[in-house]
């Protein structure tokens, strides 16, 4: 794919389905719960698709040790930041919980996914799975805790429900893990994948990001989020800039293919996760902030940061 594709696939897959997403919200043909089988759909099917063709053509090497390592950090390292400005920036602990959320969760699965597929293939996407997976574990083993620090805090130490880790890693939300685990042992063993398998990845992350994205776009409500935008720029400080600097320079000493470096670096730059939104409403935090840093720091990567990044990484490398 030349570059010329890439950039109209940025544009069809990323940019198109968050607007018209959004322009659903003024017509009344498509309900709410159109857009939650879209999300279903991709938990269930894409996804575990995409780990298993991907996860099956992936070279087993001694640089994929260190990806869980990367994995987490490139959550605990803006989270870690996060923490101390939000301890300075706010006084309510409602309002530092989701800030902290949004600096630790990025979307990885969805944009991060997409971006670094553009540039790099299913190589690059499946180094994404894997990252992904760490976070994933990240937000249900630290986030979901910190949060309800939080909120313990912010109502004078009363409790909330606590969620079951048994119901969270033996789901149906875990299908990605089960293709992971299934494409790395036909690989261990050294079965090809048919050639006539090679188009079906492509076409699953173009179906992926608009299943994905269009729901995204239907659940944006600017106008609530409007006195919180000038608060979130040091975030996008945080998340553009002094977490990929960490990363890269920690996966120059420790990764030796390229490939991988420079995908860790586009999931590094990553914008904040709806799922930030998810924790702060269920452990009562303040859900417009989480919905305001969603919405700046994923206008900045597509506008500003990725299509300097794809021109940096396709023209010269890093």
């Amino acid at each position: 794919m030349d570059i010329k594709m890439k950039l109209v696939f940025f544009g069809i897959d990323l940019i198109l389905p968050l607007c018209i997403g959004y322009a659903c919200r003024y017509q009344s043909v498509i309900k709410d719960h159109v857009f939650n089988k879209m999300i279903l759909n991709n938990i269930l099917v894409v996804y575990p698709i995409l780990s298993f063709l991907s996860f099956w053509i992936l070279p087993l090497t001694s640089d994929l040790m260190w990806l869980p390592v990367i994995g987490i950090m490139i959550g605990l390292v803006p989270g870690l930041i996060a923490y101390f400005v939000a301890e300075r920036k706010y006084t309510e602990d409602a309002d530092r919980g989701s800030y902290v959320m949004s600096a630790i969760l990025s979307n990885l699965g969805t944009i991060g996914g997409l971006c670094v597929f553009l540039i790099y293939g299913e190589t690059g996407y499946a180094y994404q799975q894997l990252i992904v997976l760490f976070q994933y574990i990240l937000m249900f083993m630290f986030c979901y805790p910190l949060a309800q620090y939080y909120y313990q805090r912010s109502h004078g130490g009363e409790k909330v429900k606590r969620i079951s880790v048994f119901s969270i890693l033996f789901s149906r939300n875990q299908l990605a893990v089960v293709g992971i685990l299934l494409g790395g042992v036909l690989q261990a063993f050294g079965v090809p994948r048919p050639h006539e398998l090679d188009g079906v990845a492509s076409i699953f992350v173009h179906l992926g990001a608009w299943t994905a994205l269009l729901p995204v776009g239907y659940s944006m409500d600017f106008a609530k989020m409007r006195g919180h935008y000038h608060e979130l720029l040091d975030l996008s400080v945080i998340k553009f800039l002094a977490t990929p600097l960490v990363i890269y320079l920690f996966s120059q000493f420790v990764i030796a293919d390229e490939i991988m470096r420079n995908s860790l670096l586009i999931l590094a730059c990553c914008p904040a996760a709806v799922n930030a939104v998810i924790i702060a409403r269920l452990y009562k935090l303040n859900i417009n902030i989480c919905v305001a840093a969603f919405i700046v720091t994923t206008a900045l990567f597509i506008f500003v940061v990725y299509p300097a990044l794809f021109f940096l990484l396709s023209h010269w490398g890093i």
